[in-house]
């Protein structure tokens, strides 16, 4: 490995689908599950792919951030066939529908998803719980280093000062409460209604709180973990039950909201045409919050199942935008104060990197030099050869002493270190000029 491979400073590339850039059809292709998620980003960093790797995935996205040395465009090319291959899907199949940032837009990208700028529902409350779950799984699982770590706690950082210190997390808005609005659009008021909710995660338990709130009749609860059910049972005055209820309730319920991790169907076309029979055609309203989808798409077909999912909510959507426009820029604003505040730290970094990469090629230089004067030096006493190799090893450091305080000191010249990269160009070590 050559000086420059081994030492060069970070570039910091993400590829990436989004609720923007992709149906929910392909989203669930391109979905990881938690531990696919870890697995994934454990991979990238075995294979060497990259020196730190974390995956990103909600339902309304999926991203693989990666920190690599050289060139960003090449390492973004890298993290896109690793998340294709994972998926087992060709480029032509991905064309239009992922993202690719490097650099500072990786950067101000991951800012605006956790201010919640970059989501469905404008300012949604969820993302920056899941971004701070996800980051403290990978932490444990060791595939972020010194440059994701800062970046994920700027992230942090970020979406919490928007929510506090802008209306945009004014009455905020989630999926979930997205999900029984458009429950209360097609039945009016729910008081008096059943309901059954499947799953009895985060997004769940939002679903079932917002049911309460509007004085949802009968509740119950359906969970691959009983305790789980029981739980959160207790919690809302509902009802438990094991999974092997969960068909039958399907006779039962007015509202059917599912949110299952896996990426399993566990609601399909059969078992709701054998409910419908049984509820004499009686209408039922499902929302799958599932990503991927947790209820077969072709249940829509069976007669008198309304059956929506997360990319149903347009509507919801832009009532939010629109109450919240006004917020915008502020958050923005924020966002770019804190883009910035982290290009200042990795310029530091950067230019840091930069000298002791110098150094290291100096001073080998310095090393080979002395070799070929070996003739030249052989008559010396050894105090006096020892005298030359360190008036050499200072002429060395006596040369890097005043870049390195200019980098240091002066102002501006750390934010061009694009252009101070032609200085490892130019003292390239031995290993890149052959």
């Amino acid at each position: 490995m050559s000086s420059r491979e081994g030492n060069s400073g970070f570039r910091l590339a993400l590829v990436g689908c989004n609720h923007r850039s992709a149906t929910v059809e392909t989203r669930e292709r391109m979905a990881f599950t938690p531990e696919q998620a870890l697995s994934a980003a454990g991979e990238l960093c075995v294979r060497g792919i990259v020196a730190e790797a974390m995956v990103v995935s909600t339902c309304n996205r999926s991203e693989v951030y990666g920190v690599a040395s050289g060139n960003s465009a090449d390492a973004t090319e890298a993290l896109e066939s690793f998340f294709l291959a994972f998926h087992g899907m060709e480029a032509e199949q991905a064309n239009g529908r992922l993202y690719r940032h490097s650099g500072t837009e990786a950067v101000r990208h991951l800012f605006r998803v956790a201010a919640g700028l970059d989501s469905m529902l404008l300012g949604e409350a969820e993302i920056l719980g899941q971004l701070r779950d996800t980051y403290g799984k990978a932490l444990e699982r060791g595939t972020t280093g010194p440059v994701l770590n800062r970046l994920f706690q700027a992230a942090l950082e970020v979406g919490k000062r928007v929510r506090t210190e802008t209306e945009l997390g004014t009455r905020p808005v989630s999926v979930a409460f997205a999900g029984v609005k458009l429950a209360e659009s097609v039945f009016g008021e729910l008081a008096g209604h059943s309901a059954l909710v499947v799953g009895s995660g985060a997004v769940a338990t939002q679903v079932i709180d917002h049911l309460r709130r509007r004085e949802i009749g009968d509740l119950r609860i359906v969970s691959r973990s009983y305790e789980h059910a029981e739980n959160l049972a207790r919690q809302f005055d509902a009802q438990a039950a094991g999974w092997d209820y969960l068909e039958s309730l399907l006779e039962w319920a007015d509202v059917v909201v599912t949110s299952v991790a896996g990426g399993v169907t566990v609601v399909d076309r059969a078992m709701l045409e054998k409910s419908m029979t049984a509820r004499k055609g009686r209408a039922v309203f499902i929302m799958d919050l599932g990503v991927p989808r947790n209820v077969a798409p072709e249940a829509a077909e069976v007669y008198n199942v309304y059956l929506y999912n997360v990319d149903d909510l347009g509507e919801i959507v832009e009532r939010n935008r629109h109450a919240r426009e006004a917020e915008i820029p502020s958050a923005e604003a924020l966002v770019e104060e804190h883009v910035g505040k982290f290009e200042a730290w990795r310029n530091s970094v950067e230019a840091v990197t930069l000298i002791e990469d110098l150094r290291r090629q100096l001073h080998e230089e310095r090393r080979v030099f002395l070799r070929e004067q070996e003739r030249t030096l052989e008559h010396l006493a050894p105090e006096q050869r020892a005298a030359v190799e360190q008036l050499t090893e200072n002429l060395v450091e006596r040369i890097l002493k005043g870049p390195a305080k200019r980098l240091r000191h002066t102002p501006g010249l750390r934010e061009r270190i694009e252009e101070l990269e032609i200085l490892r160009d130019l003292f390239a070590g031995r290993e890149e000029q052959n």
